[in-house]
């Protein structure tokens, strides 16, 4: 599911055995119609804006909570939907968050913050869903470094150079390894066959591999 028509489009000229839904991730409603409808057993939560990278005096109270509106939002809308259906037993729900909600990121506005309760909700979703015996499997995934290749990284690599006074390029490559979105879906793998210790809800993800958080 995806708010762009266009990139969908190309993803099914890509894979035409994809089934595509076009609506927003953040929309009450539309969550739970497809969550009611399709019954997934896997859900992974990639959904998120671009953050207007900006000191707190440029940044205006909407461009600050953007995130809070967008990725917290969905987050909360799929798992409480998850539980309150619920979802079969074995199910799994992998969000996506990042490694600001471990170090901040202070021209992102409220992005660290909504993406550090995005992960906790992941944490409060699973002990909820044990509490009562739901079978389900929540887990967050927090990429330590830029993604490569992706429309964040590159206006965050912008504006956090600028800030340093280098170069975006320059900026990357203080990682010594790069980490692209293959990087990220096999951590999310990794995650669901159970790389790391059972009990661990959050999982950070670098391109040397992924290490548990909490």
């Amino acid at each position: 599911m995806a708010r762009d028509a266009a990139r969908l489009a190309a993803l099914r000229a890509e894979a035409p055995s994809i089934e595509t839904v076009q609506g927003d991730a953040a929309d009450a409603a539309t969550v739970e119609r497809l969550l009611r409808d399709v019954r997934p057993e896997l859900v992974v939560l990639a959904a998120g804006i671009t953050p207007r990278m900006a000191t707190l005096p440029e940044q205006t109270w909407e461009s600050f909570a953007a995130a809070w509106e967008t990725d917290t939002k969905s987050a909360f809308h799929f798992v409480r939907g998850a539980l309150s259906l619920p979802l079969a037993p074995g199910s799994a729900m992998v969000i996506v968050s990042s490694g600001a909600a471990l170090h901040g990121a202070h021209l992102a506005g409220g992005y660290a913050g909504a993406k550090r309760t995005s992960w906790w909700l992941a944490g409060y979703a699973q002990e909820q869903a044990d509490r009562r015996a739901l079978g389900l499997r929540f887990r967050a995934v927090l990429p330590k470094q830029l993604v490569v290749g992706t429309e964040i990284a590159a206006v965050a690599a912008a504006g956090h150079g600028a800030w340093a006074g280098i170069s975006a390029a320059e900026y990357m490559r203080r990682f010594e390894v790069p980490l692209d979105p293959d990087g990220v879906a096999a951590a999310v793998v990794d995650a669901l066959r159970g790389a790391a210790v059972p009990e661990t809800i959050a999982l950070g993800v670098t391109a040397r591999g992924i290490e548990p958080i909490a």
